[in-house]
């Protein structure tokens, strides 16, 4: 099977990474690819970056798709685009907060999540929200690190994401911790040792769902609300979105 990870944002060292965790987990006869769309922005932590990537992670799905692509995931705490992205394809598509949370739950009644900026903080409680599983996470809890840090200077980024989860461990009443980011699919082992608890980091949990769902022939529902989009014309720069 074939699984495209979609980084939104256009930052090639982060796509690189995040492909190949996804291909350190993956089973043997699973193709692992990463991409990012050609535009967009460089990082995303807010939700006009959320929306201007919907269009480059709906312009990967449909790229995807001529190639013949199993699955597909979504690599960015935002999940940005998730249900616009599964109304474009039969394949599954599968965002990382949205795996990272129902993981979570199967291993620990209650856990916190760790992402970047505080402002990001309030996404991943929609989520939280809209997914149903507020109710199990203790806390959203920032390092205060812009995305890119991630990128330019790990070392220091890893030591206050250590720093908040151990934070987190110490105050919330939590079994297990949530990264908040996809750009941190490289720190999970070290986070883990460092702080003693099970670390579960979206873009692999994606990869590992996507693997159970094509191995089910499970794709995404063509009938009610995710059914292909209804044939129009798209007019201007979109033109060529249009049926």
């Amino acid at each position: 099977m074939h699984i495209r990870l979609i980084n939104p944002n256009t930052t090639a060292s982060m796509t690189e990474k995040i492909g190949a965790a996804g291909a350190r987990v993956a089973a043997a006869g699973t193709r692992i690819s990463a991409t990012n769309p050609e535009a967009g922005p460089v990082s995303i932590e807010s939700h006009f970056d959320e929306a201007i990537s919907a269009v480059g992670v709906l312009e990967e799905i449909r790229r995807g798709d001529m190639e013949g692509v199993d699955a597909y995931v979504i690599a960015c705490f935002g999940d940005p685009g998730l249900l616009a992205a599964r109304e474009r394809t039969a394949a599954p598509v599968i965002g990382i907060a949205e795996a990272a949370f129902h993981l979570a739950t199967l291993i620990s009644t209650r856990f916190s999540v760790v992402t970047t900026l505080e402002r990001t903080c309030i996404i991943a409680e929609h989520l939280l929200q809209s997914y149903g599983f507020a109710h199990h996470c203790r806390k959203v809890r920032a390092a205060e690190i812009p995305v890119l840090d991630l990128e330019d200077d790990g070392a220091c980024a890893l030591d206050r994401i250590i720093a908040e989860c151990r934070r987190a461990k110490a105050e919330d009443g939590i079994g297990a911790i949530v990264l908040g980011c996809g750009g941190m699919a490289d720190l999970t082992d070290e986070i883990r040792e460092a702080v003693g608890l099970p670390i579960v980091e979206g873009v692999t949990a994606a990869v590992k769902l996507a693997e159970s769902l094509v191995s089910l022939r499970l794709g995404t529902s063509k009938h009610g609300d995710l059914a292909f989009p209804r044939p129009k014309p798209f007019t201007g720069r979109f033109a060529y979105l249009g049926n």
